[in-house]
């Protein structure tokens, strides 16, 4: 109980916590688009060569996202920084994704040219970089 109500300092900054929050809302709010409104287009990000049913992988991964989100919202700061290191290894994980929608040309979510398909490709990066910041997995407050 002294460890919940502890003032010791957070080994991340509130602009950190304020990410890792946005992070974690970002996450479940897509998670919970892979189960409903959204199937379709995510469907359009499982590369061919996946072993399982494509409806399969976009609710598993929307399930994924949702517990992920979860758990950096209320992951106890001793757990944090292992679930941004889980965060940004499903980040990793998924992006064959963007590249076999790069690849097959497969339009969804307004990426609808060669082009804007290859800029996505930037931003998971981005998404990895953010799970460790935010968390304190890397960098300093």
């Amino acid at each position: 109980m002294s460890k919940l109500f502890s003032l010791r300092r957070s080994r991340t900054s509130p602009l950190q916590d304020a990410a890792r929050i946005g992070l974690g809302l970002t996450l479940m709010f897509a998670g919970t688009s892979h189960l409903t409104f959204a199937r379709k287009p995510f469907k359009a990000q499982v590369p061919p060569w996946i072993p399982m049913d494509v409806d399969d992988v976009v609710l598993l991964s929307g399930v994924g996202e949702i517990t992920l989100g979860a758990a950096l919202l209320l992951a106890p700061e001793e757990f944090r920084q292992l679930v941004g290191s889980a965060a940004a290894g499903f980040f990793t994980a998924i992006f064959p994704g963007n590249i076999a929608q790069y690849q097959h040309r497969r339009s969804a979510f307004g990426l609808d040219t060669d082009g804007k398909r290859f800029a996505r490709l930037f931003f998971q990066p981005a998404l990895v970089a953010w799970a460790l910041w935010s968390t304190g997995a890397i960098g300093k407050k």
